[in-house]
C-alpha cells in the first residue's frame, strides 16, 4: 500500500499568502515525479497555524528518490553551481517551523461508484 508525508509547516498569519503563491507558481513540480500519488495543501481554517502538506506515494524509495532529486534541486534555488552568488537571492521561508509526519496506508475509501453522478443529476 501507498505512503503518506504531511508536512506540518507553521506559518505566521502575514505569511500566508506568500506561502500560498509560492506553492501555486510550484504547479506540476512534483505531479511527474515516479510514484507520486497525491498532493494537497490544506490551509487551516481555525484554532491553528499550522499549514498541512499532504503528498502520497507509492512507496518510501519513491518519496526518499523524489526528495534527493527534483526537490533537493528546487529547494536550493536553482541553476548557478555552488558559490554562484546565490546566497543572498533565496526568499525568506514563509514557514517559521517544520514537521514531515510519515503513516503508511492501511486501509482506504471512495465514493461509491454512481453516487457522485447521481447527485450531479439531481441538481
Amino acid at each position: 500500500m501507498s505512503i503518506v508525508k504531511i508536512n506540518v509547516l507553521t506559518v505566521p498569519a502575514e505569511q500566508r499568502e506568500v506561502l500560498e503563491q509560492r506553492f501555486a507558481s510550484r504547479a506540476g513540480a512534483v505531479e511527474g515525479s515516479d510514484g507520486f500519488e497525491w498532493f494537497e495543501l490544506l490551509r487551516p481554517v481555525e484554532g491553528t497555524d499550522q499549514y498541512l502538506v499532504y503528498t502520497r506515494w507509492r512507496s518510501e524509495e519513491d518519496f526518499q528518490a523524489w526528495m534527493e532529486g527534483p526537490m533537493k534541486a528546487a529547494h536550493q534555488g536553482g541553476g548557478g553551481g555552488a558559490g554562484a552568488g546565490g546566497a543572498g537571492e533565496r526568499p525568506k521561508p514563509a514557514a517559521s517551523a517544520s514537521t514531515v509526519w510519515s503513516f503508511e496506508v492501511v486501509q482506504q475509501a471512495g465514493p461509491k461508484a454512481g453516487a457522485g453522478a447521481e447527485a450531479d443529476a439531481d441538481r
